[in-house]
C-alpha cells in the first residue's frame, strides 16, 4: 500500500510508474468519484510527453493523445454500465500505446487477461492510498518495481 499525501506525490508516483511501462500496457484505475483517477491519468500523460490537456472522456468514452514516445488511450467506461456496445476496445488493447481505463468493471468481459490494477482510496481531502495488483508476469514486475521505488515520507 502506498500513501499519497498531495498532488506532488501523485505526480511522482505517475513518473515512477511510467518508467516501468512498455508499449501495449493496460492500466485499470479503480476508485470512487473524486478519488483522483483522472488526475493520475493526467500525470501519466505528462510523463509520457503528452502536451494536450487531458480531461475525462466521460461523454466520448475514449480519447487518444500522442506522447513524445507512446500514445495514451484514456477510457472512461462509466456510461457503459448495462450497455452491450462494442466500441472496438480490443483494437486499443492491441495497440502500441498505453491504455488507462476508468470504471473498467463495466467492460470487464472485454479486458485483456494481463493488466495492472490500481485501486485508489480516499483517506481525506488531500490524502489517498494506492494499491497495485498485477495480473501477469510483466505487471507483477511493474508492481514490485514501483512499490520498491516509490517511498513516501
Amino acid at each position: 500500500m502506498i500513501t499519497i499525501n498531495n498532488l506532488d506525490e501523485l505526480d511522482q508516483f505517475a513518473n515512477v510508474l511510467v518508467r516501468h511501462l512498455k508499449p501495449g500496457d493496460v492500466i485499470l484505475l479503480n476508485g470512487d468519484l473524486g478519488a483522483g483517477k483522472t488526475t493520475l491519468t493526467q500525470f501519466i500523460g505528462k510523463h509520457l510527453g503528452v502536451k494536450r490537456n487531458i480531461n475525462s472522456p466521460t461523454f466520448n468514452i475514449i480519447k487518444s493523445y500522442r506522447g513524445s514516445h507512446l500514445k495514451l488511450h484514456h477510457m472512461d467506461c462509466y456510461r457503459l454500465e448495462d450497455s452491450d456496445e462494442d466500441l472496438g476496445f480490443e483494437e486499443y488493447f492491441q495497440d502500441e500505446g498505453i491504455t488507462v481505463i476508468e470504471w473498467s468493471q463495466f467492460i470487464y468481459d472485454l479486458l485483456p487477461e494481463e493488466r495492472l490494477i490500481i485501486n485508489i482510496d480516499t483517506v481525506n481531502e488531500t490524502q489517498r492510498t494506492i494499491e497495485l495488483n498485477g495480473i501477469g508476469t510483466h505487471y507483477l514486475n511493474v508492481k514490485e518495481e514501483v512499490e520498491s521505488e516509490f517511498i513516501t515520507d
